[in-house]
């Protein structure tokens, strides 16, 4: 009897050989070996794909466009419009610096710009440069020009710009041709877009809060007004503001006060809508204080001279006792004033200088444009009241 002959290795599943002959004889054919192999490869294909879809999901959301529920394509803006003013040749360039920034950054919404009725926009030579503004301003940022009695703003006295022109802004409260007006203070750095307070809710006025008065004074800054034009409104302005133009009432005119902050103080404290002023009130003394309590609202949040200026849609020029950035520094003036830094002040080891930075940038970038848009260099400083006639270094215009 035949002895069967039994292998010394089990046979291997799904085939008739031993492990003998592994390296001889296939387990299956090479295509199905590259069948599976491509199988597991997109098996983990999909799951890493599946993780990063679970990553996408889970990240923080882009923030919302500005007012999404508003078409600005379908929008009327010959209904809305920003004011300026000018009684002088420097605020004159000052208008049509703001006029030129609203048109690069793509604002659709007419331009007005008040102006003594006794200057013209026919230009007589090279050096009529009030009426090459003007037509400029018209020309080529499509401004209204809007002439107005110059005897209605009077000199005025004090060491800084007198109250009676700043009267002035009060006019585009009878401008009832449009819907709504936000008349800008024309000392600014205009960084972003503002014509989403064209669409706030109805109110007569929005204006910031002058933050840096705080706690000991509570009222309205009126660098930034949005105004519903109402004959009602403006004809009470003026009726309130009667006594002071004609001497019949004492006024303040230090740099520090503006008379327009009062009258519209005294009207609509109670009743403005106060506008964040991180966005719409920022001003440039800032960036000079080590108290930054009234600016951030909070004892705990520290503060970021960048993160500031990112959030901010303008920057206020307000550093009295210095001028205005159109007046080259005083040195001796500037030397005290200068934003100090963080670590080793006034060493050659000094850091932490960055709000200096920001500050001399923002000063540095009016002027640059003041050269670029006006033609206009800034020019040396007059005799300026020195600090030491000045109540507080920290006095804030």
């Amino acid at each position: 009897m035949a002895i069967k002959k039994v292998p010394r290795l089990p046979l291997r599943r799904g085939s008739h050989s031993s492990e003998d002959d592994f390296f001889d004889i296939p387990d299956e054919p090479c295509l199905a070996i590259v069948k599976r192999q491509i199988r597991r490869i997109r098996t983990w294909v999909a799951f890493i794909l599946f993780i990063l879809f679970i990553l996408w999901l889970r990240k923080a959301p882009p923030p919302p466009p500005a007012l999404p529920h508003i078409n600005y394509d379908l929008v009327d803006w010959s209904r809305f419009a920003y004011s300026q003013y000018a009684t002088s040749s420097d605020y004159l360039c000052n208008a049509v610096m703001v006029f030129e920034t609203l048109h690069r950054l793509g604002s659709r919404a007419e331009r007005v710009l008040f102006f003594p009725e006794d200057w013209d926009v026919s230009v007589d030579g090279n050096r009529d440069r009030d009426s090459q503004l003007l037509a400029l301003a018209r020309d080529k940022y499509n401004a209204v020009l809007i002439p107005i009695d110059i005897e209605m703003i009077r000199p005025g006295t004090g060491s800084g710009e007198p109250w009676d022109k700043s009267i002035s802004k009060l006019l585009a409260f009878g401008e009832t041709e449009y819907d709504r007006i936000i008349h800008l203070d024309s000392d600014v750095n205009l960084l972003q877009p503002l014509d989403e307070l064209f669409f706030l809710p109805s109110t007569a006025v929005a204006m910031p809060r002058a933050y840096w008065e705080l706690p000991d004074i509570k009222q309205l800054s009126s660098l930034l007004i949005v105004i519903e034009p109402s004959y009602k409104e403006y004809n009470a302005l003026m009726e309130a503001a009667m006594p002071a133009m004609y001497g019949q009432k004492e006024v303040n005119t230090s740099s520090t006060h503006r008379y327009d902050m009062e009258l519209l103080n005294e009207r609509y404290a109670d009743s403005a809508t106060v506008l964040p002023h991180r966005q719409y009130g920022l001003i440039t003394g800032e960036f000079r204080t080590d108290d930054h309590r009234n600016f951030l609202g909070n004892n705990y949040e520290p503060w970021d001279p960048d993160k500031a200026l990112a959030e901010a849609k303008l920057v206020h020029f307000s550093d009295w006792p210095l001028p205005k950035p159109w007046v080259m520094w005083p040195q001796k003036l500037l030397a005290e004033m200068l934003p100090r830094c963080k670590q080793n002040p006034g060493t050659a080891q000094e850091s932490g200088c960055r709000d200096r930075e920001v500050w001399k940038k923002l000063y540095h970038d009016f002027r640059g444009r003041r050269k670029d848009v006006c033609k206009l260099l800034s020019y040396p400083a007059p005799d300026w009241p020195p600090i030491d006639r000045v109540e507080s270094s920290e006095s804030i215009a």
